[in-house]
């Protein structure tokens, strides 16, 4: 008989258990769900119950062996999200409900697809991700909560959440696709020829202020890089959002237990650091995260966040790169319109169909931009 345990941290579940189910040979490893990456935002402060973001993710145990894990919190907001339910909670408490505290399943302040239902490769796939599913919303209603929110889900579990009740939303980021290139100029001649100038011009106009960049990942990344870096995000996050959501402690603490999974890319001028982005690496995937610059440098954002990625997924033979939530600039870049998915378990009935309604229409109006959106892409026609 399966047993479900509830812990409100990381710290009391051992790397290697939890591990062994989120890094799973056949989807590949995806540092954002690693014991690693998650402890890190707890020790460090960024996803506690001050913050937010109150553990409770699910362990499912089998004779003493886990064999699965969901990564959940206990919000009192829904900040660092980056799907969107804002208006729903000032229609819900606007009806005279409570819409927060509320479940949350995601990785704080990432919008990157990843597992959420993590299954150890021994375990049965499917009767386990219904037992966590399950067990979320069980969880939901014994803490007499409104909701349970499910973001960045990849499809295969979006559809099983949808079996057990839960409903379906969609959204769109843009990523860019390795088609088997060989090099940066193999992939710019599968362009117009128009996009394929502006492309190589931007490159140029990015680091004609005597602008180099460096990629750096694993050992060569010390406390001094990071130093630099935490002032970039700082400048960026408050100019940007108002509130920075990590600490300086986060990235020290990424560093020292995922530094082989970290891409740095930095940039000097006049002998200086002044500008960087942050990237992890999975199996196939090559994950941008964030950009910070205390020089503005026409373009430098796009040479150093799309172009190196591009560059970099090709040169490891990477599938893809996901550079992050919105941004329709992207599509001039090689980035294509590529489907997220979310799922939703709402406690109160009439306020579930009325959920249920709007989703119906949202995803087909995001089905609709998407193959509008496809008229634009970068590729040469036909």
């Amino acid at each position: 008989m399966a047993t479900v345990r509830i812990i409100d941290s990381l710290s009391k579940i051992d790397a290697e258990s939890w591990n062994a189910c989120a890094l799973q040979a056949d989807s590949g490893h995806n540092p954002f769900v690693s014991h690693e990456f998650l402890r890190a935002l707890e020790a460090s402060g960024c996803a506690t119950a001050e913050t937010g973001w109150l553990g409770q993710h699910i362990i499912i145990e089998d004779n003493d062996r886990v064999i699965g894990v969901m990564p959940l919190y206990l919000k009192s907001h829904s900040y660092g999200e980056y799907v969107f339910d804002h208006s729903w909670a000032n229609a819900y408490e606007r009806a005279g409900g409570r819409y927060y505290p509320k479940l949350q399943s995601s990785v704080p302040f990432s919008p990157v697809t990843s597992p959420r239902l993590m299954v150890h490769p021994a375990a049965d796939r499917q009767e386990t991700g219904r037992l966590l599913t399950r067990a979320a919303i069980q969880r939901c209603q014994d803490l007499d909560l409104s909701s349970l929110h499910v973001t960045f889900a990849p499809e295969d579990e979006w559809q099983l959440m949808a079996d057990c009740g839960m409903l379906q939303r969609q959204d769109q980021q843009f990523h860019w696709l390795n088609d088997g290139y060989q090099s940066f100029d193999d992939f710019l001649a599968a362009l117009s020829s128009r996009k394929r100038k502006n492309i190589r011009k931007e490159r140029r106009e990015a680091l004609s202020g005597g602008v180099t960049i460096e990629r750096l990942t694993g050992k060569e990344i010390t406390e001094e890089h990071w130093d630099h870096y935490f002032s970039f995000y700082m400048d960026t996050a408050n100019r940007k959002w108002g509130r920075p959501y990590l600490n300086r402690e986060f990235f020290s603490r990424l560093g020292e237990s995922l530094a082989d999974r970290i891409l740095l890319v930095m940039c000097r001028r006049a002998g200086h650091y002044m500008a960087g982005a942050l990237n992890l690496v999975g199996d196939d995937t090559l994950y941008g995260r964030y950009w910070g610059a205390i020089e503005d440098h026409r373009f430098l954002h796009f040479e150093v966040c799309y172009y190196q990625a591009i560059d970099y997924a090709i040169e490891k033979d990477l599938a893809k790169v996901e550079a992050g939530a919105q941004g329709e600039h992207k599509l001039a870049r090689g980035y294509v319109p590529s489907k997220t998915y979310s799922a939703h378990w709402i406690g109160d009935e009439s306020f579930r169909e009325a959920i249920d309604r709007f989703l119906r229409q949202e995803r087909g109006q995001v089905e609709g931009e998407m193959d509008f959106l496809e008229h634009f892409t970068p590729f040469k026609k036909g």
